[in-house]
């Protein structure tokens, strides 16, 4: 790819930090957006932090999508980042008002040393927190002043008061009156026909008490009586808001809850929240500290909420307007046994669901709730997008109920991997794929079960999906002619884009059973002969060949597989 003069350009300034002092001074602020780029592309921290700090635009956007073959951004970029944010708060010609790093965060050790969603949350939690205590640090020195000018004002007033007294007093110091002053002063003050020097004084003071105490209602100070209420209500003062996703867990609860809990220069915003191994109650606190008109997506994993614990959870989850995205993985809500009130809480949990009325994505992983499809997605009062189903032992009712759905019409991506089907429940999944077949971009049916009959029965419906980009079918129990049948469905279909087949059962070991689970499949060896890997590829290769198609993908690695790719 040939990169533009600008980037080129860019690429060159940043990668001398000896003469950032040169051109910081004067370069414009069309150019700020390239260098930075320009920064993070080549790591170059020093510039990131000189950049940022002293950043001309109201916004500052650093995640979202990246370009093909672009890598995401340095973790020490990225700390440079967030302490230059710090910094710009006292920096005068710093605008900055926004920074929004959502997408920011990446998979913990991928290439180039990113920052993973954990980490980014550490780091923009303590980035908060180190700048709320800044802004008490500079609320005290500034009251220290404020009182010392104060006390310095006092003294000035005090001592003209006292000149003007002065030329009085010098008039009547030969006389009798202020010699009978001055005895009767001795005696005490209430005898005393003129005020003794004791009252004047304390009078002056009381007046500059008054004047001060006006001063103080027309522009409050900080002082040292009720000084946390002070600084409590001068770092309410938002100076940039701090819109990013956040991973939390349990060892990242508390520093969370201190950042997103007390308020200071930086309020920090969440889009989409990750949530790992925290209670029902720890996630309800979580939620309460969290804005209300920002919040997108919720995702829960391997947290023992069960039923009752989650039809908890879903009132407070109303409360968010934006809220378009439920995700919940692991969370141990197994009712396939028979437990008391079990009814009562399912049908608690439906009603929780029908009050979230933005939401358009659905993920329930291994929640193992055969049966109940019907009770979930009926209360819904909009159709779904997204609907991932993979693990939950779905039954051929469940899968009748999702084909006459009102979200059957509706699902852009489709997931019911791991979901054992058999022939009872391929009329429903045709039904499913012939409504949904001008909408659907991304199914996956990974781990189903599916072999060489089931498939053909399968492949007349899935060929009428017009707008399938992507097709997920590994670890099925497929022979190779099942899988060249297979991939001649595929050539012939015009949106296709990547296509995961599994591995022929000729491609194994020896020792297969003749109808093997998906976890057979992923554990067993394949075969060590090359020449068998081979002669299964150019078969494939030759059909793709043979039909033209240079722009569909196939490929049988289940873990690098992407289907957004």
């Amino acid at each position: 790819m040939v990169l533009p003069l600008v980037d080129l350009c860019a690429k060159e300034v940043v990668s001398d930090h000896s003469s950032s002092p040169g051109w910081l001074g004067c370069v414009p602020r069309e150019l700020y957006r390239p260098l930075l780029d320009a920064a993070f592309t080549n790591c170059r921290p020093l510039a990131v932090g000189e950049l940022v700090q002293r950043w001309p635009e109201r916004t500052l956007r650093v995640g979202g999508r990246r370009r093909q073959g672009q890598s995401p951004p340095n973790r020490l970029c990225v700390q440079a980042l967030l302490l230059a944010v710090v910094r710009g708060l006292a920096d005068k010609r710093c605008a900055l008002q926004v920074l929004d790093l959502c997408g920011l965060q990446s998979e913990e050790g991928g290439v180039g040393d990113p920052m993973g969603g954990w980490s980014l949350t550490v780091a923009l939690c303590t980035m908060v927190v180190q700048a709320r205590a800044g802004a008490q640090r500079a609320l005290r020195r500034d009251g220290e002043r404020e009182r010392k000018r104060v006390a310095a004002m006092e003294r000035e007033k005090d001592l003209v008061k006292r000149e003007r007294e002065k030329p009085a007093n010098e008039e009547e110091e030969g006389g009798r009156p202020l010699a009978k002053c001055v005895r009767t002063e001795k005696a005490g003050p209430e005898t005393s026909g003129c005020p003794g020097e004791g009252e004047r004084v304390k009078g002056v003071r009381r007046r500059m008490e008054m004047e001060r105490r006006k001063e103080s209602a027309a522009a409050p100070v900080g002082g040292s009586a009720g000084e946390e209420s002070d600084h409590s209500e001068d770092t309410e003062v938002v100076v940039v808001h701090v819109r990013a996703d956040l991973f939390v867990n349990a060892r990242s609860w508390d520093r969370a809850r201190a950042a997103l809990g007390t308020p200071g220069p930086l309020k920090l915003q969440c889009r989409y929240i990750r949530v790992e191994e925290l209670s029902v109650s720890s996630i309800r606190s979580l939620l309460d500290l969290l804005p209300r008109s920002c919040l997108m997506g919720v995702d829960i994993r391997y947290s023992c909420l069960g039923v009752a614990g989650l039809a908890l959870l879903l009132p407070q989850l109303a409360a968010f307007p934006a809220l378009s995205s439920l995700r919940l993985h692991y969370c141990n809500l197994d009712v396939r046994r028979d437990i008391a009130g079990q009814e009562g809480a399912l049908r608690d949990l439906s009603r929780g669901l029908g009050q979230l009325g933005q939401l358009r994505r659905l993920s329930l992983t291994a929640l193992r709730l055969p049966g109940h499809l019907r009770m979930l997605l009926s209360s819904l009062s909009q159709p779904l997008e997204v609907l991932e189903l993979p693990y939950l032992s779905l039954t051929p009712a469940d899968l009748a109920y999702l084909s006459c759905s009102p979200h059957a019409s509706s699902l852009q991506q489709l997931d019911l991997s791991e979901n054992r089907l058999d022939e009872s429940a391929v009329p429903s999944l045709r039904q499913l794929l012939s409504r949904a077949s001008g909408c659907l971009v991304h199914l996956s049916l990974s781990g189903c079960g599916l072999t060489n009959e089931l498939l053909a029965a399968l492949l007349p419906s899935l060929a009428r999906c017009r707008s399938l980009k992507s097709l997920a079918l590994a670890l099925n129990p497929l022979h190779l002619a099942g899988l060249l049948e297979l991939v001649r469905t595929a050539v012939g279909m015009a949106s296709l884009r990547q296509l995961l087949y599994p591995n022929p059962l000729e491609d194994y070991q020896p020792g297969l059973p003749p109808m093997p689970t998906s976890a057979q499949l992923l554990d067993w060896p394949l075969d060590e002969l090359v020449a068998v890997h081979e002669a299964t590829s150019l078969q494939l290769d030759r059909v793709v060949g043979e039909s033209g198609r240079s722009d569909l993908f196939l490929t049988s690695d289940l873990l690098n597989y992407d289907k957004g790719c």
